[in-house]
């Protein structure tokens, strides 16, 4: 008898909900205190049950509308399959949860940040292929120099005559018909790179935004452990699998706000106070120096690169290791400078491995954006003045080397530095144990690589793609080099807001200063009289300019002019603007700034 009263009440369930409209139907079906899959079995039932009364009322209907039905109900299914895999389909989702299960936020912020520049360069270059790189296919004319294979890691050779570099791309109007549709290639390349600026900007604003709400100003945040331990399990989890990584993540996430909460001030005495205070500045000063005595070494090693490519050396093996040299060095500056400055951060003691991470991040920056600022200087100064037919492709080609050796650099510090330092934590000095995964150093080495990319973009279009192809090698080798050779971190801590501090190190000063890099080569150098699509022009937005003295002449055109000389050309306005953006970003901030005082205040009266 229960049996079938049963039965009867979820069929009249399923007619009940068969009659109502979609939107009531699936919040009907969301409120049922049922499993998912409970209410996955009721919704196909409703939908087989909304089919039979179609084909029932087959008869009233014309032939029009019963297919009109069948197509909606067939779309419905389809979207419904498609959401429960969906998640299914994210990029390494199951493997950033195991991951955070073993070795806490602080870890799980690198490879989230990883993940993100892999989308980001992802988008970048179908947006480049698109726009650029097709079209000119179009027009291109057969490479003509044989291919050996070095040029794999020198970029040179028969990659000069290819959709690689700047000085391959045409400077004329393609048009395969004659008197049909053409496209201008120069106006192609300036506003492609131009309006993919314009979107990076907006990404990283956004994505700044959406980080800094979730992670500082949210009221969870100081909501206590309280409810995330009687309130943060799911009871629709059942895969033994799956409850295993679940229980891990809620400990890690439950020792990591305990930590916050319980963290001890230290009571120093005087002495020891000087002594940390005169450790931090020797530290500084060291770190300082080394990164000033390593800008020094990479400019003077490019002066000399630049007279190797001036010369006209043969394409022998001799020229191509010359080549070499510079990315090289580089590296070895970038990778072994900073595990001295992790040295420091162990010699430093800081209370929370989050000030050390912290600082360790900012010498990092200010050695590898000094770098960078020293070879743009060379780049934009030295070789655009130099009597290369191409500099513009010379810079591509030092781009294209650069990121190919320190991608290089990066695999083998993964595949040698932290294996080999497992061997000796683990069989001659067993004192010193399994290695601990350096965020600091690897974040820096991902806003680097990037940078590289952003500056590459206008010299090398394809560059993005080659990044694309990197990160997700690197991708896999420090999840096996973090599974294989690393052990958690010694001190649980909190890290929600270390992914906000990436992404702000990668707007600022990465890519602004990119945009300052952009806009001296835009607005400033002259472009080579011989290759890339603005020859013959005295800078490359002279194209622009004379566009718009074309469309002067129609009359349908003429609101392009009015928005291109009151607004693009105009001073006033991005006066004004950068104006707003202040007053509002002020306006932000203090609203900001009060919704954290009252959550904190609202955490207090919680406590209490």
């Amino acid at each position: 008898i229960w049996i079938f009263h049963g039965f009867y009440a979820e069929e009249k369930l399923v007619g009940n909900l068969a009659s109502m409209s979609t939107s009531e139907r699936i919040k009907a079906i969301q409120k049922m205190p049922e499993t998912m899959k409970k209410k996955r079995e009721i919704r196909n039932k409703v939908l087989k049950e909304i089919t039979k009364k179609s084909r029932h009322h087959s008869t009233q209907h014309p032939c029009c509308t019963q297919c009109l039905q069948g197509t909606v109900v067939s779309f419905r299914r389809f979207g419904n399959s498609l959401s429960e895999y969906f998640h299914l389909l994210q990029l390494w989702h199951k493997t950033l949860k195991i991951i955070g299960a073993e070795f806490g936020t602080s870890v799980l912020s690198y490879f989230i940040f990883l993940k993100w520049l892999l989308t980001f360069n992802i988008f970048s270059f179908l947006i480049n292929f698109s726009f650029i790189t097709i079209p000119q296919f179009v027009a291109a004319e057969p490479n003509n120099l044989s291919f050996t294979g070095l040029e794999l890691f020198t970029g040179a050779g028969y990659f000069q005559q290819t959709v690689l570099y700047y000085g391959f791309y045409t400077n004329a109007t393609i048009s395969k018909i004659e008197n049909g549709p053409s496209y201008n290639m120069q106006l192609a390349y300036i506003f492609t790179i131009g309006i993919y600026f314009v979107i990076c900007f907006f990404i990283l604003l956004f994505s700044m935004a959406k980080s800094f709400c979730r992670n500082f100003i949210n009221p969870q945040t100081y909501s206590g452990n309280a409810s995330k331990l009687l309130c943060t399990w799911d009871f629709n989890v059942t895969n033994e699998k799956a409850v295993t990584l679940k229980q891990k993540n809620l400990s890690t996430q439950i020792k990591e706000d305990l930590t916050e909460v319980n963290r001890e001030v230290l009571n120093l005495t005087v002495t020891e106070r000087v002594v940390r205070i005169v450790i931090h500045l020797v530290s500084w000063l060291a770190s300082l120096g080394t990164a000033i005595a390593a800008c020094a070494g990479v400019y003077f090693l490019s002066i000399n690169n630049l007279k190797l490519f001036v010369k006209g050396h043969k394409n022998d093996l001799e020229s191509q290791a010359a080549m070499l040299v510079l990315p090289i060095v580089t590296s070895l500056l970038n990778t072994f400078i900073p595990f001295f400055y992790s040295w420091l951060g162990h010699l430093e003691s800081f209370q929370t491995p989050g000030h050390q991470i912290y600082v360790t991040i900012t010498r990092n920056i200010v050695l590898k954006i000094s770098i960078v600022g020293i070879l743009c200087y060379y780049w934009l100064n030295i070789v655009a003045a130099s009597e290369s037919q191409c500099w513009e492709t010379l810079v591509g080609q030092d781009i294209y080397r650069l990121v190919l050796v320190d991608f290089i650099f990066c695999l083998l510090g993964s595949l040698f530095g932290e294996f080999l330092r497992r061997i000796i934590g683990t069989t001659v000095c067993v004192s010193l144990g399994l290695p601990e995964f350096d965020i600091g150093r690897n974040v820096l080495d991902l806003i680097y690589a990037q940078t590289l990319t952003w500056i590459g973009i206008l010299f090398s279009p394809l560059l993005p793609g080659i990044q694309m192809i990197s990160f997700s090698i690197v991708f896999c080798v420090k999840k096996v080099s973090l599974m294989m050779n690393c052990q958690p971190p010694r001190k649980v801590w909190r890290t929600a807001q270390m992914t906000t501090s990436f992404m702000f190190l990668l707007f600022f000063p990465s890519f602004l200063g990119v945009l300052s890099v952009i806009a001296v080569t835009v607005w400033r150098l002259k472009p080579s009289a011989e290759c890339g699509p603005f020859r013959g022009l005295s800078s490359m937005y002279a194209a622009v300019s004379e566009w718009i003295k074309i469309l002067e002449n129609y009359t349908a055109s003429k609101w392009v002019v009015w928005i291109y000389h009151n607004l693009i050309a105009s001073e006033l306005f991005f006066f004004i603007l950068s104006v707003l953006v202040l007053i509002i970003t002020y306006l932000y901030w203090q609203i900001i700034e009060g919704r954290k005082t009252m959550t904190k205040l609202l955490h207090k009266q919680i406590l209490n």
